[in-house]
């Protein structure tokens, strides 16, 4: 089985993917994580973000290893990611791992920003989770404040609304749902809440008993 998360950044689509995936017995990799690596190492080499050909050679050169590394947490890397994920190349570059992950059994669950649409087309469940832009700004502060950074809400929320409008109008896999997502909106739930709500979904639609 393979699933799809979609989303924009802090609706919380990352922590209900790994709880889905420990639920259903299934692999689980965030493929913000892949983007946010590429962009990481550009910034230790000192590379402009907008160098396409050393973003291509840094997504061709990823170690899935460092996936986990706390740097690429980082609001710097989070909104770096943002700038070489639209670029074409690094795209295509990425775009092959991602669909390999998902198509070795026993399956996985996804998330990102264009699972869906883009990385799986033909996953069984796809959803979209969406929330509140000031509800993603403040988990996100507290995230950061969390790791011993310092955060600034405003800031934040600024950063997410560039960020959004950047992914929902670029020329390559825009950021939008597929056409047969269903839509999550977890601005005031809990995690727990998201994941009965998620489940949920899943269940009915393999049951059969749920159509977009």
């Amino acid at each position: 089985m393979i699933i799809a998360i979609d989303g924009p950044a802090a609706s919380g689509k990352g922590t209900l993917a790994k709880r889905l995936a420990a639920h259903y017995g299934l692999r689980h990799l965030d493929t913000g994580a892949i983007y946010r690596a590429v962009a990481y190492a550009l910034i230790r080499q000192g590379v402009d973000l907008k160098d396409e050909a050393a973003a291509v050679r840094a997504a061709q050169g990823l170690d899935p290893g460092t996936f986990d590394n706390p740097a690429l947490k980082s609001h710097q890397v989070g909104s770096a990611a943002s700038v070489v994920s639209a670029i074409p190349e690094v795209r295509t570059a990425l775009v092959e791992f991602q669909r390999q992950f998902a198509g070795t059994p026993p399956g996985a669950v996804l998330d990102g920003r264009d699972i869906g649409t883009v990385i799986c087309p033909n996953a069984d469940v796809k959803i979209f989770v969406v929330a509140d832009p000031g509800v993603r700004a403040h988990r996100r502060t507290l995230e950061a404040r969390a790791r011993g950074e310092e955060a600034h809400e405003a800031t934040i929320l600024a950063d997410i609304l560039a960020r959004d409008e950047r992914d929902q109008n670029r020329a390559v896999a825009p950021l939008k749902p597929a056409e047969d997502a269903y839509l999550l909106d977890n601005s005031h739930l809990d995690i727990e809440g998201g994941v009965r709500a998620a489940i949920d979904i899943i269940e009915a639609v393999r049951a059969g008993r749920y159509e977009v």
